[in-house]
């Protein structure tokens, strides 16, 4: 699973908006999904190639959740680390039962590591070596 930072960095696919793009087109989310998830790939991809980065099922990332992130953690760092530890898990970008307000990149949420449900799930990433 890739990290807190890996993950925004890829969610925001260079833009520094509040969505990679315009949500109906890039999205599935409580206005569009007819409730429930849809096939990757429906939507169109975002500017890095990505699909379904925000809506569709909210995505486990590798970090322990801490409530002040952007405080506590160095921010010039490449790929900043959370907490060592921790009682939840981090989920960034919202799911097919979200608000749009859910979707922002920068929107975190946390669930107790082990919760399963309809609209959480978790994406796989290898690092790319030029």
């Amino acid at each position: 699973m890739p990290t807190e930072a890996e993950w925004e960095y890829a969610a925001r696919a260079g833009t520094t908006q509040a969505y990679s793009g315009e949500l109906n087109v890039i999205a599935w989310y409580n206005a569009n999904s007819g409730g429930h998830t849809h096939e990757v790939g429906q939507k169109e991809p975002n500017a890095f190639g990505l699909y379904d980065m925000l809506g569709n099922a909210w995505e486990w990332v590798g970090d322990w959740f801490h409530g002040k992130y952007y405080a506590a953690f160095p921010t010039e760092a490449r790929d900043p680390p959370g907490p060592p530890s921790g009682r939840s898990r981090v989920l960034r970008g919202g799911s097919w039962d979200s608000y749009a307000i859910f979707l922002r990149v920068s929107y975190r949420f946390s669930l107790e590591p082990g919760y399963r449900n309809s609209y959480v799930g978790f994406r796989c990433v290898r690092e790319v070596i030029p």
